[in-house]
């Protein structure tokens, strides 16, 4: 739909009317000035939801801000902990705060949906990618909020927790998790070192996190001597949490991926056999099974009009006027 046509909010709102759930992620005002903002859209459907997701919210001194992932993870703090101390600044490689904005804006739907449901109330929903950023970062964030302490980049490690990183093997690295006094005491068994267990400098957790360096090194010379599958054998067998850090190479070659069942072959029209991941979650009494390839912009217009009692004449003259747009998924 080209919002700006003066038909375009017209058809938007004639869908809205009629819908459970809005959603819109425009700078904060843009909906409003369109015609479909939340009061517009409530006069006409006074029971819904209303789901706005902007950058910084619909207010406050950073309201008219653009933002992206990038951008959100350096101002919310994200980039300063991650990577290593000597290394330039780095940002998660896959979009987080996209996608974590996304599950909170899913989770505050279905909440004000249970709400809807029992009461019969709507009501709007402000969701921003900075908030989320921050929520996602309630560790480091709190841990600085009680000490004062501005955490350092530290690459792999755990700010609370040693061992709990990866180290470096003869043909890659692991990650290891032994920073429980029970698995740290076996993992000293396992490398034929007793006497680390009782080095004053990784005597008990609290020392081992205060000499992190120090206990790197000692376990990097060690971990270096052998590959890392048979570092994982020998760590499972103690119980010992570990995993090899892997590419994607290695993720979808795994038997793990493969029993999981996410990653799914289908045919798209442009293409061609694409694979992709499906819906992670599983449930007991529905199917999760992805069964379409992602629609083409466009491609589902005259199905998704008609559906909302749009007459064939109106959908035409629409598309006559471009209001609409329709791709055909075999061109």
């Amino acid at each position: 739909i080209d919002l700006k046509k003066p038909d375009g909010a017209q058809v938007a709102m004639t869908i809205a009317r009629r819908c459970d759930i809005v959603v819109e992620s425009f700078r904060p005002g843009v909906a409003d000035r369109l015609g479909i903002g939340y009061e517009a859209v409530r006069a006409a459907n006074p029971a819904v939801i209303y789901c706005s997701v902007t950058a910084y919210g619909p207010d406050g001194p950073w309201r008219d801000k653009p933002g992206v992932d990038g951008i959100v993870q350096g101002v919310s703090g994200l980039m300063s902990i991650i990577g290593n101390k000597e290394d330039l600044p780095s940002k998660v490689q896959t979009p987080i705060v996209d996608s974590v904005t996304g599950y909170m804006a899913t989770s505050a739907i279905l909440a004000a949906f249970i709400l809807k449901e029992r009461k019969g109330i709507g009501q709007k929903i402000d969701v921003n990618m900075y908030n989320s950023a921050l929520m996602l970062q309630q560790i480091s964030l709190c841990t600085y909020l009680a000490s004062g302490q501005v955490p350092e980049r530290i690459g792999s490690a755990a700010p609370y927790a040693a061992p709990n990183e990866a180290l470096p093997t003869q043909d890659g690295w692991i990650m290891i998790a032994a920073y429980q006094e029970g698995r740290w005491r076996a993992l000293c068994q396992v490398l034929e070192r007793p006497d680390l267990a009782e080095d004053k400098r990784f005597v008990d957790l609290n020392s081992r996190v205060k000499n992190r360096r120090e206990l790197f090194q000692v376990l990097s010379d060690m971990f270096r001597r052998k590959r890392t599958q048979e570092w994982v054998e020998t760590l499972e067998a103690a119980d010992i949490m570990c995993g090899p850090i892997s590419t994607y190479d290695q993720v979808v070659a795994s038997s793990q991926i493969h029993h999981t069942k996410l990653l799914q072959e289908m045919d798209h029209p442009v293409a061609g056999k694409i694979s992709m991941p499906g819906f992670g979650i599983n449930f007991s009494a529905a199917s999760a099974i992805t069964k379409f390839p992602p629609p083409l912009l466009g491609q589902q217009t005259t199905e998704i009009l008609s559906s909302f009692g749009f007459s064939t004449e109106e959908i035409r003259n629409l598309f006559e006027s471009q209001v609409v747009m329709e791709r055909d998924p075999t061109a």
